[in-house]
C-alpha cells in the first residue's frame, strides 16, 4: 500500500518525519517497505512567467521567449511547444538542471537563438505522458517559487507492506486511524457533501442478485450529463504520486476513492447497459467475455458476474467488461458500490491470473457499513469534476446486512496472555480508539466489532490489539521456568530427533544434504522404470514435471545431479532424508508414506588431486557410507543379496539387516545416467529408514574397556573363481571363533590376466587383525593362528592361498 503523507495529513495531523511513522507503523505490524520521493527528480524545476513570445526568424515553428524565473534577470529561452504565449506561468528548468529522464540543461544555441534553460511539457517533468504542448500553470502561481511546492505534490510516499488480515489498511482512511492511535491523535474524515439534482425526477437501477451468498450489498447511483475529460491537475499528480495513471475524470475518481476510503468502485456506460437493469448472478459455464484489458475469458460457473438485462458487464470484485466501458461520448453514468464475497472473487482472480487493486481488496474484505458513504462520496467529486448531476435515488440491494461480532474481552485475560500488567484505562482507550464499543460488565466486557475489522472475532483478536498498541517490542524478554521432571529421562527419541541425528551423521561424513519436492513427475518415474500402479497423481499440479508424489528419492536426486553438473561439479556426494509416498487404499489418507534414506555418488573422490590419489568414487565408496551408518547406527554387520531385476540399477544389490530388507544400493544405468548428463558411473543408495529406526531402537549397545595391548596383523590373500564372494570369505574366518582374532577385513581384489578360455580368478586380500586382551602377543603365536585360517579356507572353501 503506498501511501502519501501529504495525503494522510488530511485526515490527521501527524506532524512527525515519513521515517519516524514508519519505525512505528512497523512496531504496530505494518511494515515499512521503502520511504518513495515520487518527484525529487523535478525539485529544482521553478515557477516562470513568459513575458514576451516571438516567433524564431529562422524556423517555422520555434519560439524566442523572455521568461522571469525569479533569478533577478530575463531569461532567453528557445521553445518549440505550439501552446506557448506570453503572459502565461510555466514550469522552467534553469541551466544545470537535470531533468528525470538524464537529461542535463545547459546553455545552447538553437538556430543562431541563445537558451539558457527550457519550458517543460507534463512528459518532461514525468507527470503523464502529455507532450502536446507545454504545460501551463494557473495564474496565482508565485515566480521563482519551486514547482512542487506550487502544485502541492506528494513529496514524501511510504511503501507499506500489508498483511492479509489487515485489509482495513488498504486506505489512507485506514493507515490515519492507525496513525491517530498510536499517536493519540484526531481523526477527521474531510467533508464531501453530495448535492442531488432536485429539479430531475428520481432515477433507479433495478438490481437483483440471483446469489444473495456471494453479493452481500450492491448499490448504485445515476449520474447524467457528464462531460468526459481529464481530471484536475491535483487529482492526476496524487494518483500518479501512488503509481496509478490518470485516464478520465470519472475512472479517476474511482481510483481516487478507491485508494482514500478502500472502497473499489466501478463506473458504467449506462446507454450501454442493455434493459436499464443489474443483474448479479454466476457465469454459465464456458461463457466467454471480454474484459477491459481486451483479453476473451472462459468463465465457469463458478464465477460472479454483473449483467444487464441480456449479457455479462463485468467480472463481480474482479474487472469490468468492454462492452460497457466509458468512452469519451458516454454522458451518463451509472456507479456501482458493492460488497462480495472475498472467496469468490480470490477464487476467480487466482483461476484466471487477473489481478487488480479492486480484487486485492475484495479477497479481503472491505467495509459493508461505508459502503454507500464511499458511492456518494464519489458521486459528489464525479460531479463536481464532469459537469454531470447526480439524480436522486440510491439503487440498492442488500440481502446480507452487516452484524457486528460480540466479543468476550477479559482484561486480567489479556494481561496473563502478554506477561505486562496494562491498566483498565489503557485496554478502553485502545479499543474504543479502534472502533470497537465497548460496554464493561465486571471481569469481562462486551466488546462489537467495527465494521472496517472483519479480523477482530474472538477475544484473542482483541488481546493482540491492545498488546500491539502497547508496543510487543517493549515487552521485556523473560525465560520461562523450566521444570525438572526425571520422570521423563530416557523416554524413547522422536522420529524428529532420529532424522537430526541421521543428518548430522551425514554432514559429519563429507555429504552434502538435498532438499527436493515431494512432487516428481510422471515421465521422470517412468524414465526410471519405476511402477505405476503404486503412484499418486496431483490434481492441480504445480507443473507437468510435477504432477506425481514420489515413490523413490532417486529421480529427486538424479536432478540434482543433472544441475550440479550444469554448474561444473567434477565429484558430487549428496544425501537426502525424506519421504516416499505409495497409494494405500487401507490407509485414512489413501497414502502410506514411508521415510527414506538416499544417497548419491558421482565423479572424483576428492575435491582436489593433491596430496590425495585421484581416483573416481565407486561401489566401495558407496557401500562403505552405508556400512558406516550401520555402524553408526549400532546394528550388525549388514549381508548383501544381488537384485538382477532392479528397475534402474545394474548392478544392484538388496541391503539386509537382522534378516530384514533394509534397502537397496547399486550403480545407475547407464542408458538412464545419461539422461542427466552423467559422463562416469552414479552410484546410489536408498534405506528404509521405518526398518533401521525399528532395528535401531530393538538394537542393545555393550561396551567394553578400550585395548590396552597393541594388535598384531596378518595379511592373507585368497585365489578364488568369480563365484566365490568376499562376504563368504570372512563369513567362514568369523565363524572359526579363534579367541585371539578381533577382526576380519577385505582390503584388496586383483584381477590377474588369465589365458583365453582359461576361468577368471580373483586374488581377494584380506587383514586378520589379532589381539590379546592381557597380554602381548608374540609373532609365534599369530602365525600358528594364521595358519589355522589358511588351512580351514582351503578344506573349506577349495581356494588358495
Amino acid at each position: 500500500m503506498l501511501l502519501s503523507l501529504s495525503w494522510l495529513r488530511e485526515f490527521t495531523p501527524y506532524e512527525g518525519t515519513a521515517e519516524a511513522l514508519g519505525d512505528r507503523l512497523t512496531m504496530l505490524g505494518l511494515e515499512l517497505e521503502d520511504i518513495r520521493r515520487p518527484y525529487e527528480a523535478i525539485a529544482s524545476i521553478v515557477v516562470g512567467h513568459v513575458v514576451s513570445c516571438e516567433d524564431h526568424p529562422q524556423s517555422d515553428h520555434l519560439h524566442i521567449c523572455k521568461v522571469d524565473a525569479g533569478q533577478g534577470e530575463m531569461l532567453d529561452i528557445v521553445c518549440g511547444a505550439p501552446n506557448v504565449a506570453a503572459g502565461q506561468k510555466v514550469p522552467v528548468a534553469l541551466v544545470g538542471t537535470k531533468m528525470p529522464d538524464g537529461m542535463l540543461i545547459k546553455k545552447a544555441k538553437l538556430r543562431g537563438a541563445p537558451s539558457c534553460g527550457m519550458i517543460c511539457s507534463e512528459r518532461e517533468l514525468g507527470l503523464t505522458e502529455d507532450h502536446t504542448g507545454i504545460m501551463v500553470l494557473p495564474e496565482s502561481f508565485v515566480v521563482g517559487k519551486p514547482l512542487v511546492d506550487q502544485l502541492e505534490l506528494d513529496r514524501e510516499v511510504l511503501d507499506i507492506s500489508i498483511t492479509p488480515n489487515r485489509a482495513d489498511c488498504l486506505s489512507v482512511l485506514g493507515l490515519a486511524r492507525e496513525t491517530a492511535l498510536a499517536y493519540n491523535l484526531p481523526l477527521s474524515i474531510p467533508d464531501l457533501p453530495l448535492e442531488l439534482d432536485a429539479a430531475a425526477p428520481e432515477m433507479l437501477v433495478p438490481i437483483d442478485i440471483d446469489d444473495p451468498e456471494h453479493c452481500w450489498l450492491y448499490a448504485g447511483r445515476v449520474i447524467t450529463g457528464v462531460k468526459i475529460g481529464p481530471s484536475p491537475m491535483r487529482l492526476r499528480h496524487r494518483l500518479h504520486a501512488v503509481d496509478v495513471r490518470p485516464i478520465s475524470n470519472v475512472v479517476d475518481v474511482t481510483n481516487y476513492i478507491l485508494f482514500e476510503c478502500g472502497q473499489p468502485l466501478h463506473s458504467f456506460d449506462l446507454d450501454r447497459l442493455e434493459g436499464g437493469r443489474i443483474v448479479v448472478r454466476r457465469a454459465q459455464e464456458g461463457e466467454t467475455f471480454t474484459t477491459l484489458d481486451g483479453q476473451e475469458r472462459t468463465l465457469t460457473a463458478a464465477d460472479l458476474c454483473i449483467r444487464d438485462s441480456a449479457r455479462a458487464v463485468a467480472l463481480a470484485g474482479v474487472m469490468g467488461g468492454l462492452n460497457s466501458e466509458i468512452s469519451d461520448a458516454s454522458t451518463n453514468v451509472f456507479l456501482e458500490s458493492a460488497v462480495f464475497k472475498p472467496a469468490t472473487i480470490r477464487k476467480t482472480s487466482r483461476r484466471l491470473g487477473l489481478s487488480s487493486e479492486a480484487s486485492y481488496r475484495f479477497e479481503r474484505g472491505i467495509d459493508q457499513q461505508r459502503t454507500v458513504w464511499a458511492l456518494d462520496r464519489a458521486c459528489a467529486m464525479m460531479a463536481a469534476m464532469s459537469g454531470g448531476r447526480v439524480r436522486r435515488g440510491l439503487s440498492i440491494n442488500e440481502p446480507q446486512p452487516f452484524a457486528p461480532a460480540s466479543i468476550t474481552f477479559r482484561p486480567a485475560r489479556a494481561n496473563a496472555l502478554l506477561g505486562v500488567p496494562l491498566t483498565e484505562d489503557f485496554d478502553e482507550k485502545v479499543l474504543t480508539g479502534m472502533g470497537c464499543e465497548v460496554k464493561k460488565d465486571g471481569a469481562a466486557w462486551r466488546v462489537s466489532q467495527p465494521s472496517w475489522r472483519p479480523d477482530l472475532t474472538r477475544e484473542a483478536d482483541l488481546v493482540e490489539e491492545v498488546g500491539r498498541v502497547h508496543g510487543l517490542d517493549t515487552i521485556a524478554p523473560v525465560l520461562p521456568a523450566i521444570a525438572h521432571d526425571l520422570s521423563r529421562a530416557g523416554e524413547p527419541e522422536s522420529r524428529y530427533a532420529f532424522w537430526s541425528r541421521l543428518k548430522h551423521w551425514g554432514a559429519g561424513l563429507g555429504l552434502n544434504e538435498a532438499v527436493n519436492y515431494s512432487f516428481v513427475g510422471h515421465k521422470d518415474m517412468d524414465h526410471l522404470g519405476l511402477p505405476r500402479e503404486k503412484r499418486i497423481s496431483i490434481m492441480n499440479p504445480l507443473s507437468a514435471e510435477q504432477d506425481a508424489l514420489r515413490t523413490a528419492l532417486a529421480p529427486g536426486l538424479l536432478y540434482d545431479l543433472r544441475n550440479n553438473l550444469a554448474q561444473g561439479a567434477q565429484g558430487l556426494r549428496l544425501f537426502e532424508l525424506a519421504n516416499i509416498f505409495e497409494a494405500d487404499n487401507a490407509s485414512e489418507t489413501t497414502a502410506r508414506e514411508t521415510g527414506m534414506l538416499g544417497v548419491l555418488l558421482y565423479g572424483a573422490r576428492f575435491d582436489t588431486a593433491w596430496p590425495q590419489a585421484e581416483g573416481d568414487m565407486d561401489y566401495a565408496d558407496l557401500k562403505g557410507v552405508v556400512e558406516n551408518l550401520l555402524h553408526y547406527l549400532h546394528l550388525d554387520a549388514p549381508e548383501y543379496a544381488l537384485d538382477e531385476t532392479h528397475a534402474f540399477l545394474l548392478p544392484c544389490v538388496n541391503i539386509m539387516v537382522g534378516g530384514r530388507v533394509a534397502g537397496f544400493m547399486g550403480r545407475v544405468k547407464p542408458a538412464m545416467a545419461d539422461e542427466y548428463h552423467a559422463r562416469k558411473d552414479v552410484w546410489l543408495a536408498e534405506l528404509n529408514l521405518d526398518v533401521l529406526r525399528e532395528l535401531h531402537d530393538a538394537a542393545t549397545v555393550r561396551f567394553t574397556p578400550l585395548p590396552v595391548y597393541p594388535p598384531v596383523r596378518r595379511d592373507i590373500t585368497v585365489v578364488a573363481g568369480p563365484g566365490l564372494k568376499a562376504a563368504d570369505v570372512t563369513a567362514h574366518v568369523r565363524g572359526l571363533g579363534l579367541p585371539l582374532l578381533e577382526d576380519v577385513a577385505l582390503v584388496d581384489c586383483f584381477e590377474p590376466r588369465v589365458e583365453q578360455g582359461a576361468e577368471p580368478v580373483r586374488n581377494l586380500t584380506f587383514r586378520l587383525t589379532f589381539r590379546h586382551a592381557e597380554r602381548t602377543l608374540k609373532d609365534t603365536e599369530v602365525d600358528k593362528e594364521r595358519e589355522k585360517v589358511a588351512e580351514s579356507l582351503v578344506r573349506t572353501l577349495n581356494v588358495k592361498i
